[in-house]
C-alpha cells in the first residue's frame, strides 16, 4: 500500500473516531453529548474527498488530455492510462476501506453506466431523488441493519467538466445522454457506524 493511501486512511481513521467520540460520549455533569456531530463529521469527509476529485479531473485528467500526453478510460488497468474521475473516488474508497476505516463512501446514479453503482437501498433512492431537486444540502438520515445504527449523508454528485459529461453522454451503456455542466449526475454516499440501538 502506498504511503498516499496510507495517509488518506489515517485521515478518514481520524475523523471517524472524531465521529464515534462525538456521538457517543457523554458529559458527566450535563448528561449533554460532547464532540463533532456526525453531520458535520460527513461534511468534513465530503470536503475531503470532493477537494481530491476535483483536482484530480481538472489538474491531472483534463490537462494530461489536453496536453495529449496520456487519456483517462475505464480500461485503465489493461490499457495503462489515467483512472476516470469516477473511478478514481470508488478506488480511493475501497482503499479507505482496506485502511480499517469505519467511513465508508461510494458513488451512486439514478442511471449508472456500471448497474453496481446504482442505489442499494430505497434510503439511497430517495436520497438521490431528494438531491437531484435541491442539490445545495445533503440529504441525511440514520438507517439499520439488524442491531447496528449507522449514519448515512448523500452528496449530489455534479457534471464539473466537459470530461464527466463526455463520458456519461457518450457511453454506449449509458442510459442517460443529455447531461449538461452542473446537472447532478449522481451522489457520494458517506456511511459511519452509530453503535447499537438503545432499547
Amino acid at each position: 500500500m502506498s504511503a498516499k493511501s496510507l495517509a488518506w486512511g489515517a485521515v478518514i481513521a481520524t475523523i471517524a473516531v472524531l465521529a464515534l467520540w462525538g456521538i457517543s460520549a457523554d458529559s458527566k455533569d450535563s448528561g449533554a453529548q460532547v464532540g463533532i456531530p456526525p453531520e458535520t463529521v460527513a461534511d468534513y469527509v465530503h470536503a475531503v474527498i470532493e477537494a481530491d476529485r476535483t483536482f484530480y479531473t481538472v489538474h491531472i485528467v483534463e490537462r494530461m488530455q489536453k496536453k495529449g500526453v496520456m487519456v483517462a478510460s475505464e480500461n485503465w488497468r489493461v490499457a495503462n492510462t489515467l483512472p476516470l474521475p469516477a473511478q478514481f473516488l470508488m478506488e480511493s474508497g475501497e482503499l479507505a476501506a482496506k485502511t480499517g476505516t469505519i467511513v465508508r463512501y461510494r458513488l451512486i446514479g439514478l442511471w449508472p453506466i456500471n448497474q453496481q453503482n446504482g442505489p442499494a437501498t430505497e434510503f439511497e433512492r430517495t436520497g438521490l431523488e431528494d438531491v437531484r431537486m435541491n442539490p445545495e444540502r445533503p440529504y441525511t438520515g440514520i438507517v439499520t441493519s439488524g442491531e447496528s445504527r449507522y449514519f448515512q449523508a448523500i452528496y449530489a454528485d455534479r457534471a464539473v467538466t466537459q470530461a464527466c459529461i463526455g463520458c456519461h453522454n457518450a457511453h454506449p451503456k449509458s442510459p442517460k445522454r443529455d447531461f449538461k455542466m452542473n446537472d447532478v449526475m449522481g451522489g457520494i454516499v458517506i456511511t459511519m457506524p452509530l453503535g447499537p440501538q438503545a432499547g
